[in-house]
């Protein structure tokens, strides 16, 4: 089911809990969401649509632009920093943040499975800003 974006940095500020089997739900309407903003998004985590739990969607364009969820993921090791120019659904304007060229992440999938992969390019750019979301760190 799409959901509302949330625009407020009180919400988007709160570090994220944990995801459970629980949340398999909540994980679908955040990639229901990211399906409805076609052209405006390209990837989201969850405290965007007022659920604070560990999960991230994103358009995996090495893989025809397949929504990948992500559940508890977190960056293990990051290489090549850089300067990015991003823009954030939830938030106006665009705003300078440092990224990193390939990184290493560990996630669950729907059925929490553990799994580690690496990426690099624009994936790498989008999992490093939805796991910021996950955190709490408003670009």
């Amino acid at each position: 089911m799409q959901r509302t974006i949330v625009t407020s940095p009180a919400i988007l500020s709160q570090k994220s809990e944990p995801a459970t089997k629980n949340d398999v739900n909540a994980a679908r309407d955040l990639a229901d969401t990211l399906a409805a903003s076609e052209g405006r998004a390209v990837g989201m985590g969850a405290n965007m649509i007022g659920i604070t739990k560990r999960i991230i969607v994103f358009k995996n364009e090495t893989e025809n632009n397949r929504i990948v969820t992500m559940f508890n993921p977190e960056i293990l090791e990051k290489y090549g920093p850089y300067e990015a120019e991003e823009e954030c659904l939830s938030l106006e304007g665009s705003r300078t943040t440092t990224r990193y060229r390939r990184i290493t992440v560990q996630y669950q999938d729907a059925d929490f499975h553990t799994h580690t992969a690496e990426y690099e390019g624009w994936p790498a750019q989008i999992i490093q800003h939805e796991v910021d979301h996950c955190d709490g760190i408003l670009i």
